[in-house]
């Protein structure tokens, strides 16, 4: 056989074609090196076309057979990793044809009747995300069971609450924790609908227009699970949209990279409250490194390696659009390229989650059968951070608002009351009485409770608030939600 005629043999098209690909070109258009993650789902999804064109009468009994057969042997040779996967046939779809063909027959070539590559790549990314999405909200709940025990832990526990990264009002450490909570909960939900819109099947479109068999495209949905709550079948239904959308992949990313900047933004007060400066946690030694120069540095690498790898994954989302933007329908070649930032997507993802699970709700040790925490909370300077900046200055002002004063105007006179302890070097709370009543005769003794830090917390035992009675109604209910 001519190098011609076996290049022609050994590609998926016809043999139009007069001289052979050239290896440059192969390896420029190949993708069976990154695409080979997505075999399980190519096989669940052949396997199903297959059931069907049998059920049709497209193929014979004896044929989806042999199929199954072949296919079951595959899946055992790529799972113990003998499987051999050849640049020439480009692609995961090719390999796993070529070699189903080797093992059974025509019964394989005649598995890719009524379908295309073009459905085909679609269905098996949106089988593969859909299975990559569910693990990604099951680690979006640990890490929200992790930041509770944390929160648990601290409810009473002061924390100087930042705007602007000033000192602002005291809050429980519990909640600051909870605040992210609900940030994972809100990424949780957002990987659900988006599930749903993943979770619908483009096979049988074709390469662009549908196919003349008389294809049973909900039994194949149905085959894959690919349904809706009420178990209806969820089917492209235009042709040349099913084979040519992205846009399930761009709003997995959109919702990777949010949950991302949660992540970063986590990391980043990890990193603020590690340093000396602050001093309000240490990170356990097995997430931190040192320094190769300074012998006294332990340094947040995993924080901030999570703070620039959001900038990765944002990264990835900028690509996937612009991939998208210029493409005319249907199908091109352009889409190949998003695999590699959706593949990248999902791992930075998920193992950015496992590991500040483990490092904000620690982990067991294997010899002494005991939890062993991630992080360990200064609540002395925490506390003492949160006396530095009159962080009580509200407090102040609402008690004068109860006392009939226009909030503008108790804000006017508080002011004047910060002001003067700041010359002293002294916390408002610690200003005689006699020296507060000079700002508003009707300040009483009553103001050193609503002065003090944990009559601040208190007071604001609200809906949403910070005192510790709201913080634990809000753990039990994300506790009762997430178990």
């Amino acid at each position: 056989m001519s190098q011609n005629q076996f290049d022609k043999k050994s590609q998926a098209w016809s043999a139009l074609f007069s001289e052979p690909m050239s290896d440059l070109v192969k390896r420029y258009t190949s993708s069976v090196f990154f695409d080979q993650r997505l075999w399980q789902a190519d096989i669940a999804g052949s396997l199903a076309h297959a059931d069907m064109l049998a059920a049709q009468g497209i193929i014979q009994a004896q044929d989806l057979a042999a199929i199954e057969q072949g296919m079951a042997q595959i899946t055992n040779e790529i799972a113990s990793g003998v499987f051999e996967w050849k640049l020439d046939l480009e692609d995961v779809h090719l390999n796993i044809e070529a070699r189903l063909t080797q093992l059974v027959g025509d019964a394989g070539k005649r598995l890719h009747t009524g379908r295309s590559r073009n459905d085909q790549v679609a269905t098996d990314v949106r089988l593969w995300l859909r299975g990559e999405m569910d693990l990604i909200t099951g680690l979006l709940t640990d890490l929200q069971k992790s930041l509770l025990e944390v929160a648990e832990k601290h409810v009473e526990v002061i924390l100087p609450g930042f705007t602007h990264l000033q000192v602002a009002q005291p809050i429980s450490f519990g909640h600051h924790m909870l605040a992210y909570v609900e940030m994972f909960s809100r990424d949780a939900e957002r990987m659900r609908e988006v599930r749903q819109r993943v979770n619908r099947l483009p096979l049988g479109a074709a390469a662009l227009a549908g196919t003349s068999y008389p294809l049973d495209r909900e039994r194949v949905a149905k085959t894959l699970a690919m349904v809706n709550d009420a178990g209806e079948p969820q089917v492209c239904q235009n042709s040349l949209d099913a084979v040519s959308d992205r846009d399930f992949a761009i709003e997995f990313t959109a919702a990777a990279a949010l949950c991302m900047v949660h992540i970063s933004r986590l990391s980043e007060e990890l990193i603020i409250w590690m340093s000396q400066n602050f001093g309000f946690i240490k990170i356990a030694d097995r997430f931190t490194t040192g320094s190769s120069i300074m012998p006294q540095k332990k340094n947040p690498d995993v924080p901030e390696l999570a703070r620039g790898k959001t900038g990765r994954v944002v990264g990835h989302l900028m690509g996937l659009i612009t991939l998208m933007k210029g493409q005319p329908l249907a199908y091109n070649k352009d889409n190949q390229e998003d695999k590699e930032p959706l593949f990248d997507t999902v791992d930075t993802l998920k193992d950015t989650l496992r590991i500040f699970s483990e490092m904000i709700g620690g982990q067991i040790n294997t010899d002494t059968g005991q939890k062993e925490g991630g992080i360990t909370v200064n609540a002395e300077a925490m506390e003492r951070a949160a006396l530095k900046g009159y962080a009580t200055a509200t407090d102040l002002a609402d008690y004068l608002v109860k006392k009939g004063l226009p909030f503008r105007d108790a804000h006017e006179t508080v002011a004047h009351a910060v002001k003067a302890a700041i010359s002293h070097q002294v916390d408002l709370s610690e200003l005689p009485l006699a020296v507060l009543q000079e700002f508003n005769p009707n300040i009483e003794k009553d103001v050193f409770d609503v002065l003090s830090l944990r009559g601040s917390l208190n007071a604001r035992d609200i809906l949403g608030g910070t005192a510790p009675r709201q913080v634990r109604l809000q753990i039990a209910q994300h506790g009762q939600r997430l178990a």
